[in-house]
């Protein structure tokens, strides 16, 4: 699967055990998206740049990546320098410029870049069916944890279908363009996938029932807690509390 090029390696994060890797994920996660200080912000981010280098990814993969939720921040790089009127404020070339708000853009990147670095270093070191797995075994509700599994592993058969539909638009002399003709066209396309995509689910809903499917994932893959993984929990928890300590006793960004 081409959303799992970071679950294959021998790393400590790619043998621990996906419900440690979720708690951890979610606890780092949360305290850094609502840190309000540089402090917090650049901690985390250099937390997350250790376990990047732990884990040993591929880096051409990794900026790829990172280019996308940059090229977002890059955006805000531009308009809150010139929309956030508070002050300190400076001039050029006879514009306004807020020095907060090139103070919040850098927060903003350091955070969003924080975030995305952990939760590859953490939930992309699994396969989706360990992550299942682990949302279920910490008592998530099964729908949920059936609905991610089955939207990954049919997206890229809806996918395959959606191509095989605009092949046939394709050679038929469909050509794109801002015409009622174009818009019809696509809302019949999107209408067929809906259509096979209900046959598709009633098909594969009744083949798993034949075979005793009861709403219950099993995996081939099951793991146990150890006590690497006790300390791997114990040190991320710390983390935390660390990261929730500077958060508390440092100086709020003034929004």
């Amino acid at each position: 699967m081409i959303f799992e090029q970071f679950s294959r390696g021998t790393s400590l994060l790619h043998r621990a055990d996906p419900r440690v890797k979720i708690i951890s994920a979610f606890l780092l996660t949360i305290i850094l998206a609502l840190c309000q200080n540089f402090q917090t912000a650049v901690s985390g981010l250099f937390l997350a740049v250790i376990l990047i280098i732990t884990t040993g990814l591929d880096r051409k993969k990794l900026l790829k990546r990172l280019v996308v939720i940059n090229s977002f921040n890059f955006l805000l790089w531009i308009l809150l320098p010139l929309t956030y009127n508070r002050p300190p404020m400076t001039t050029l070339a006879g514009i306004p410029i807020s020095l907060s708000g090139l103070q919040l853009s850098a927060l903003i990147t350091i955070k969003a870049n924080s975030i995305l670095l952990l939760f590859i270093s953490l939930l992309a070191s699994s396969t989706v069916a360990d992550l299942g797995y682990g949302l279920q075994k910490l008592k998530v509700s099964p729908r949920l944890c059936m609905l991610l599994l089955f939207s990954y592993r049919y997206i890229f058969v809806l996918y395959q279908e959606y191509t095989r539909l605009y092949r046939a638009a394709t050679l038929r002399c469909f050509s794109p363009a801002t015409t009622i003709h174009t818009y019809k066209t696509y809302g019949y396309l999107l209408g067929m996938l809906l259509v096979k995509s209900w046959n598709r689910a009633a098909r594969v809903q009744q083949a798993m029932e034949l075979r005793g499917f009861t709403g219950t994932f099993h995996s081939l893959h099951t793991s146990r807690i150890n006590k690497r993984d006790f300390f791997l929990l114990a040190g991320f928890a710390t983390c935390s509390l660390v990261l929730l300590c500077l958060n508390a006793f440092s100086p709020s960004f003034p929004y």
